[in-house]
């Protein structure tokens, strides 16, 4: 993954109902965790991904790719963080969890969105300008 500044973190608890048998964070509920910050991040721009969808708009993933790290166990706090670029049509979605007892790296993921206007794909003028203030911010 690019090293880049994270722009946003979301801080979280792993619920005992989210590992599986072995006491760790089953592999499926990361990509939970990942959609739970998308989602929080873009309220926190204004932007309400029911709402787009309500408009014909539809961020829907097209590729993902996670590589794990270390496990988390129940009831361990965790911080999810992210930043955002444009790649062509695509808008990705780079993430990564750490836990917050030793700031240990748990997973990274980097997440394709293509954006469904009305069924057809296209580009989404609030992500753009999410975008855009995202790499704005980012050191030069």
């Amino acid at each position: 993954m690019p090293a880049q500044p994270y722009i946003y973190e979301l801080k979280m608890k792993v619920r005992d109902y989210e590992c599986d048998l072995q006491g760790i964070v089953n592999n499926a509920n990361y990509q939970h965790y990942f959609e739970h910050t998308r989602h929080e991040f873009l309220l926190t721009k204004g932007v309400s991904f029911s709402e787009l969808h309500e408009q014909g708009i539809d961020a829907v993933v097209v590729r993902l790719e996670m590589a794990f790290k270390s496990s988390l166990r129940p009831t361990e706090e965790f911080v999810s963080k992210l930043y955002l670029k444009k790649e062509g049509l695509r808008y990705v979605f780079y993430q990564a969890i750490y836990r917050l007892a030793d700031n240990r790296l748990c997973i990274t993921a980097k997440v394709d969105n293509a954006v469904l206007i009305n069924g057809r794909l296209g580009h989404c003028e609030a992500l753009d300008k999410i975008v855009e203030e995202c790499e704005k911010s980012i050191p030069q």
